[in-house]
C-alpha cells in the first residue's frame, strides 16, 4: 500500500475472522469498491475502455489471490446502477467485457470451485444478459470454495428501497404487523440475503466513499482505502490491507503507514484515542504535540480524514 493509505475502524456484527489457507487471520468476506480505471488509462494517454480491460485482468488476479488465502466471500462492485448515464459507447464496451468474463472464465471459476453469484436489479436488463448471469449462477451452484459476488446494476439504496417496499406489500395485505418488522426482514429482502455482511471493504484511488454499495451490510463493516488505481491492485495490495483489517480487531504487531483522525480531541472535546499499549504501532498525533504515540488499533478511532466526501 501507499503511504496514504488509510482505515476507519469500525466494530459490531459482521461475519468474522477466520484461519485463512496460510494459517493468518483473515476477514470471512472481504467487499471491493474497484475504481480508477478511466483514470489510470488516461494517465498513460489511452481511452477508458482500455483502462477497463486492464481492470478485468486485476479481477482475475484478485479472485484466485482470494481463493488462495483462504477468504470465504468475495464481493466486487462491478457495475452500478448509475453507470448507465455514462457515454453510450463506454457502456457497451463494460458490457461486452462482462460477456467476455463470464464465457471466457466461467469454466476456470468452476473449476476452481468457485460460486458465482450477482446481485442488483435484472427485470431492466437484456435477455442475452440476464441469461449468462443465470447460467453463471446455475452452473457453480453446488460449488463450496470461493464465494464470489458480482454487483451488477447494483444501487444499495435501490436494493433497500426493493426490501421496504415488499414489506410495505405484505403489511398492505395484512401479512404483517408494522409493529413487528425488524432489521432482520429487511435483510432477508435484501440482494445478499443469506451472505454474512462484509468484515472489511476496500476502496482503491484514494476515493473515500462507499458510492452506493452495500449501504446497509456496511454497517459494521471496517474500511481501508487505498490510493492504488484498480488496474494497479495487487495480491500485495490486498494482502496490506488483510494485516490492516486484522490490526484494527485485535493486537498485532505489524508496520503500515497510517493516518489518525482525532476529531474529537480538535474539537476541544474528550480525547478520541483510546491508549492500550499493547501493540508496537506508532503514529504522530498533532493534536497532542506531535510526538509518537503508541495506538492499540483496536480501541482507537482509525478514520479517513474528515471533509473528503
Amino acid at each position: 500500500m501507499t503511504a496514504g493509505h488509510k482505515i476507519a475502524g469500525r466494530a459490531g456484527p459482521v461475519a468474522g475472522p477466520q484461519a485463512g489457507a496460510g494459517g493468518g487471520t483473515v476477514p470471512r468476506h472481504v467487499a471491493i469498491i474497484m475504481d480508477g480505471n478511466g483514470r489510470w488509462a488516461l494517465r498513460r494517454g489511452m481511452s477508458r475502455t482500455r483502462g477497463h480491460r486492464h481492470g478485468m485482468e486485476a479481477v482475475r488476479r484478485i479472485v484466485r489471490e482470494a481463493g488462495d488465502l483462504g477468504i470465504e466471500y468475495l464481493s466486487l462492485y462491478a457495475f452500478s446502477s448509475e453507470n448507465w448515464s455514462r457515454p453510450a459507447g463506454e457502456v457497451r464496451e463494460l458490457m461486452g467485457l462482462l460477456k467476455l468474463f463470464i464465457r471466457r472464465d466461467l469454466a476456470e471459476l468452476h473449476e476452481a470451485n468457485v460460486r458465482v453469484r450477482v446481485i442488483g436489479r435484472r427485470d431492466d436488463l437484456k435477455p442475452d444478459i440476464r441469461r449468462l448471469i443465470e447460467e453463471s449462477e446455475a452452473l457453480t451452484a453446488a460449488n463450496s470454495g470461493l464465494n464470489l459476488i458480482v454487483a451488477f446494476n447494483y444501487g444499495a439504496q435501490d436494493e433497500i428501497t426493493r426490501a421496504v417496499q415488499d414489506l410495505a406489500g405484505q403489511v398492505k395485505e395484512g401479512t404483517i404487523d408494522p409493529a413487528e418488522i425488524t432489521a432482520a426482514m429487511i435483510s432477508q429482502r435484501l440482494d445478499t440475503a443469506g451472505v454474512p455482511n462484509p468484515d472489511l471493504l476496500i476502496r482503491t484511488s484514494g476515493e473515500r466513499r462507499l458510492s452506493n454499495f452495500l449501504l446497509w451490510q456496511c454497517a459494521y463493516t471496517e474500511f481501508v482505502f487505498v490510493d492504488e488505481l484498480w488496474p494497479d491492485f495487487t495480491g500485495a495490495t490486498l494482502r496490506a490491507a488483510l494485516r490492516a483489517f486484522c490490526a484494527s480487531i485485535q493486537p498485532l504487531n505489524v508496520e503500515m503507514p497510517i493516518e489518525v483522525s482525532t476529531p474529537m480531541i480538535a474539537s476541544g472535546t474528550s480525547p478520541a484515542l483510546s491508549v492500550s499499549w499493547k501493540t508496537r504501532n506508532f503514529a504522530t498525533n498533532p493534536a497532542v504535540g506531535g510526538k509518537p504515540v503508541k495506538l492499540s488499533m483496536k480501541n482507537a478511532i482509525i478514520a479517513a480524514s474528515p471533509g473528503r466526501d
